[in-house]
């Protein structure tokens, strides 16, 4: 077994943050790292959060790591933030408006870089949750950036993926077109203290008979976060998610498309920096970019016919 997986196992915290530095820096040792971490799995419940920048989604979080604390539950937090066009690292916007728990053993805090990802997620995320339930955490936040088409991602990587809204924002038709409606296991309706929430609840209702889902009807929970009201109907909600994946066909088959999901994108990612590095150490093909009108189609299909050729 890999040293930092063995030190992760006997919850070493240092061990764990290296483990997600590696991954998140590629490294060569990654793929049998995560191969040993997957075997002492603990079956945290990962749950996504997502929605519209000013949404409350951090405040939210805010206020349910204490609840989940309350409760005697370990937590690990992800926020996806966005990328600096700088330095390519996290804006930690998330990680400052969760301080109040930077001191408490039993929350760990990451910040992730999307780093140019289009889903908002960057390619690490999955890896972080595989090495933050192996150390142990009972329940893993994703805490992701904004809400649009490229978000349908999160449902990827997370058992439940809660959509936070607010009143009068016009959030719902978009996530409606974006296809989020079909993706979320459970709304909240957040700064439910101002106007207009029964009108939000009404078109969220209807926009949801339109989908026409089956089996799990995502229930609509109202929050205000700064007043710490509904935090607790919250967390009930999505317990109640997490036993139903458990105890349905509809939990089962989530779960399988999840793993393939996750081969497939490790197939993508190792196929990817094979094909680049065999680019990259090619002086010819090196020189055949220096010509500016080269037609890129005619130059990736000869690429990758001579990349299979050469037994990949």
């Amino acid at each position: 077994m890999h040293k930092l997986a063995e030190r992760i196992a006997n919850r070493d915290l240092r061990a764990m943050a290296r483990a997600i530095t590696l991954v998140e820096n590629d490294d060569p040792e990654k793929l049998d790292l995560l191969s040993d971490l997957f075997s002492i799995k603990k079956q945290a419940h990962y749950i996504g959060i997502t929605g519209s920048p000013g949404a409350g989604k951090s405040s939210l979080v805010n206020r349910l790591l204490t609840h989940l604390r309350s409760q005697g539950l370990t937590v690990a937090v992800i926020a996806v933030d966005p990328t600096s066009p700088f330095s390519g690292g996290a804006l930690l916007g998330d990680r400052v408006r969760m301080n109040d728990h930077f001191t408490d053993p039993g929350i760990y805090i990451r910040s992730m870089a999307t780093r140019g990802s289009l889903g908002g997620l960057s390619r690490a995320t999955k890896d972080t949750l595989r090495i933050c339930d192996a150390y142990g955490f009972d329940v893993i936040l994703v805490e992701t950036v904004g809400v649009g088409q490229s978000e349908l991602d999160i449902m990827k990587v997370v058992d439940t993926t809660s959509v936070v809204l607010t009143p009068n924002s016009g959030d719902v038709l978009q996530i409606f077109k974006a296809g989020i409606m079909e993706i979320a296991d459970l709304f909240i309706v957040n700064k439910a203290d101002l106007p207009g929430v029964r009108k939000l609840k009404t078109q969220l209702e209807e926009f949801m008979m339109i989908s026409g889902s089956k089996g799990w009807q995502p229930p609509i929970v109202e929050t205000v976060s700064t007043e710490n009201k509904g935090i607790e109907s919250l967390w009930e909600e999505l317990n109640r998610h997490n036993q139903y994946l458990y105890e349905t066909e509809q939990g089962h088959e989530q779960r399988k498309q999840q793993l393939q999901y996750e081969i497939y994108e490790l197939m993508r990612e190792e196929l990817w920096q094979d094909i680049y590095h065999s680019i990259e150490q090619d002086p010819g093909k090196q020189n055949q970019l220096d010509d500016a009108d080269a037609d890129p189609y005619q130059l990736a299909k000869a690429w990758l016919a001579q990349w299979k050729q050469g037994g990949g």
